[in-house]
């Protein structure tokens, strides 16, 4: 155990929690530490570096969500093996032993809903395909309707293959390791996953019915973070969309410090909320993401991303070195949905029937005594007393819904399952009345009145 202590040491360059953790990436990096290989206890460490005990924890913190090492019971604190699988918490949010008669649980769009592709497909054969890879990576059309459409004059924009790549890619520019970053509680189980795979501090930030709780933002911000991450419309699973008098509110809160705020605005066109974005009062420290999945279809894999010339600078930089663009092929069909009428009667009628299909199971939830917020998207989050409890009662009865656990950022009293209300087409009435008694299965105390 000394010559690992050894190897350890022999890398701190900084005596604190972060520097800890690095000196041990680094140790491993090296291959002086291997995969397996048992880590020293937290006292004796932090006495032979002569380091609190409590630095020491918060080291092993930042490692542990970052994958680099794992607890192993009476084994002790170990090397993780990098290249084995990691259980994230997406896998956990959609991955199921058995199928589901009615599957509620994915998130995803009603195929029924999405407009046709063969208006835009048919347009392919007369445009022709790029011939370089010099060309621009986003069309000049495309950019130019996109620009028509964004919420506020964005410095400088390119497109991506869907939100969750434009997410990687600016965690991957823009923060490293221990970092401290501010996300909403609870929110988007990858962005956790892609958040703890690059070792940063994750801080959660509660909800209410207009977005953000600005006093706890204000005590977040108290120490500095180097990104905030939220989503500004449909949150998913609340459904909560930011107010503007709230977006004023958070501004002002952000306004004096160098926080990078990063918006997810994945619903775009199902959302029936205004079209916000902290952009109008920060455009120089606001990344803006639309995806564009869950509403022409989540095979179409692309979204435009804006930001500051130099955030967008190094994510165009960072793709030059791997696809380099978004296919042009793919952005053109997208041009086409965007700019065609009969595309676009199409997803209003979608939006409004999204609407409808989620004010009428609320609207029975409240009729039971149930309470839920939140007012857009296609999910909607349903406090229960027992999550275990209430996801067994319904599998049981062929219902798949969310567990609650894998979108929260840290412990919360009771539970809650997600519903993806979207995609309820029939029995309506007795999907609401089922999901009722799972949320009070296990004897519901407080909530439903």
């Amino acid at each position: 155990m000394r010559d690992v202590i050894s190897e350890i040491e022999h890398r701190l360059d900084d005596a604190s929690s972060k520097g800890l953790a690095t000196a041990v990436s680094r140790a491993i990096r090296d291959g002086a530490l291997s995969p397996g290989q048992r880590l020293p206890p937290i006292r004796e460490l932090a006495h032979q570096l002569a380091l609190s005990p409590t630095t020491v924890s918060a080291a092993w913190g930042l490692l542990a969500r970052a994958g680099t090492i794992q607890t192993a019971g009476r084994r002790g604190t170990l090397v993780a093996d990098g290249n084995a699988p990691r259980e994230g918490r997406y896998r956990q949010v959609l991955e199921h032993q058995t199928s589901f008669a009615v599957d509620l649980s994915t998130g995803v769009p009603d195929s029924a809903l999405l407009p046709s592709l063969e208006r835009a497909l048919s347009t392919l054969p007369s445009v022709g395909a790029p011939q370089s890879y010099l060309d621009e990576p986003v069309l000049p059309e495309l950019h130019d309707v996109l620009l028509q459409t964004w919420p506020y004059d964005a410095p400088a924009l390119t497109v991506v293959d869907g939100a969750m790549d434009a997410l990687e890619l600016v965690i991957r520019t823009s923060l490293r390791f221990g970092d401290r970053v501010i996300v909403e509680h609870p929110t988007f189980p990858p962005l956790l996953d892609l958040l703890e795979v690059a070792g940063v501090d994750v801080v959660g930030v509660s909800l209410d019915a207009e977005g953000l709780l600005p006093d706890e933002l204000e005590h977040a911000l108290a120490t500095p973070a180097r990104a905030l991450f939220l989503q500004p419309r449909a949150h998913n699973p609340t459904g909560i969309s930011t107010s503007r008098t709230r977006m004023r509110e958070l501004a002002t809160l952000l306004g004096p410090t160098d926080t990078l705020v990063v918006e997810d605005d994945s619903a775009t066109q199902i959302s029936t909320a205004d079209d916000v974005s902290l952009g109008e009062l920060l455009p120089e420290r606001t990344v803006h993401i639309r995806s564009f999945s869950k509403s022409y279809g989540p095979d179409l894999r692309l979204a435009a991303m804006s930001g500051p010339e130099d955030v967008i600078g190094a994510v165009r930089h960072l793709r030059q070195l791997g696809q380099g663009w978004s296919s042009r092929l793919l952005q053109r069909v997208l041009l086409a949905l965007l700019t065609d009428e009969a595309t676009a009667a199409e997803v209003a009628a979608a939006r409004e029937e999204y609407a409808r299909r989620r004010r009428d199971f609320i609207g029975l939830l409240t009729e039971a005594g149930l309470e839920v917020g939140g007012g857009d998207g296609l999910n909607v989050w349903v406090p229960v007393h027992d999550e275990a409890a209430a996801l067994m009662r319904l599998a049981s009865l062929g219902i798949g819904v969310a567990p609650g656990a894998p979108f929260c950022v840290r412990p919360t009293e009771g539970g809650h399952i997600r519903v993806t209300v979207g995609l309820i087409t029939d029995d309506l009435d007795d999907i609401a009345a089922q999901v009722v008694a799972a949320a009070r299965t296990g004897g519901w105390r407080g909530r439903a009145r």
